[in-house]
């Protein structure tokens, strides 16, 4: 889809086929394009066709990057066609999971909520608090719509505010509060005669819509192009010329971690690591008719990775993985004497 095609005038299912047929061009690409493809499958109604794209993925050889959030998004989808028993058991099975990347907890609890389950995804919402942002000094930007969600779901239980709540009071920066957002009686306001109480609710959208698109309009990260040992290898082989950028892939690594602090100190936001292959880096090569042994390709295609959504933030959370895969925790590998 056109960035500045209307939504009104996609035609999804055209678009759905378009981004399968990519994927096939791009089986590295396959996990994030094939998701694009289903949520279009969605938005045409064709729902039974977006399960069996997540299935298709879920059932791939190659292993997902997320497939937690794929098992969300499938179950989402089976619960608004009246499979409400499959798709129950899949949200019982992320929960146990208790994944690190907040958004199929966000897509589970959202998914109980829709369907008035609000005790349940007040649960869902509250565990995933406790897992992703205890002893976490600040929450990433990624985790709000936990907190937001929370809120929101207690609000309409009639809760009292917890610290939870404050957290999300304060990370909150729109002009309209998170208790006003989150009234259970707004909607019966849409249907009021009052002219003033009509304007409150109109200024109450602008400041929702507003959220929406500051959480839209958020850049790809600006990403910093990583190369695995193997894979370095590979690339140094095929084209030695390279080799004056990556001199061994320890410096390779050092190089990273340095850079990126280095554009975190000088404030530069939404940072990020994108992991590369000579397959994918041959094959952008070619789609720009440039060699890839031209040193200037490799951060035109660290861009094009990110845009595709293939980067992963920068630093990762606490407890998480180090980002080069030594299998040992950031702190304890690159981001030690962070």
């Amino acid at each position: 889809m056109r960035p500045d095609t209307s939504a009104e005038y996609v035609d999804h299912n055209a678009e759905a086929a378009r981004l399968e047929r990519t994927a096939g061009l791009y089986p590295e690409d396959a996990e994030h394009l094939l998701l694009q493809a289903a949520a279009h499958l969605e938005l045409a109604d064709d729902r039974p066709r977006a399960t069996s794209l997540y299935d298709r993925l879920l059932a791939s050889t190659t292993p997902l990057e997320n497939p937690f959030l794929v098992r969300a998004l499938k179950a989402a989808n089976l619960w608004e066609y009246g499979h409400e028993a499959e798709a129950g058991a899949i949200i019982t099975g992320v929960r146990a999971a208790a994944p690190r990347d907040p958004a199929p907890w966000v897509i589970v609890a959202e998914a109980l909520e829709a369907h008035d389950e609000l005790e349940a995804a007040q649960e869902t919402f509250t565990e995933a608090a406790v897992h992703l942002l205890t002893d976490v000094p600040e929450p990433p930007y990624a985790t709000h719509p936990v907190l937001f969600g929370r809120h929101r779901v207690r609000r309409m239980l009639g809760l009292s505010h917890d610290n939870w709540d404050t957290l999300a009071d304060t990370l909150h920066s729109s002009p309209v509060s998170l208790d006003e957002l989150h009234d259970p009686k707004r909607v019966w306001s849409l249907g009021s005669d009052n002219p003033a109480e009509l304007e409150a609710e109109i200024s109450r959208l602008r400041a929702e819509l507003g959220t929406y698109r500051e959480a839209l309009s958020r850049p790809f990260p600006v990403a910093v192009l990583h190369w695995p040992a193997a894979e370095l290898t590979e690339l140094l082989a095929a084209y030695p010329s390279l080799s004056s950028e990556y001199p061994s892939h320890e410096e390779h690594l050092t190089t990273i971690e340095s850079s990126l602090r280095e554009l975190a100190a000088s404030g530069t936001p939404n940072l990020g690591i994108v992991t590369g292959t000579v397959p994918s880096y041959e094959a952008f090569a070619a789609s720009e008719g440039t060699s890839p042994s031209d040193p200037s390709l490799l951060p035109q295609y660290a861009t094009t990775l990110a845009a595709r959504g293939r980067a992963e933030t920068w630093p990762p959370e606490r407890g998480a993985g180090c980002w080069c895969g030594s299998g040992r925790t950031y702190e304890g590998c690159h981001g030690g004497g962070a």
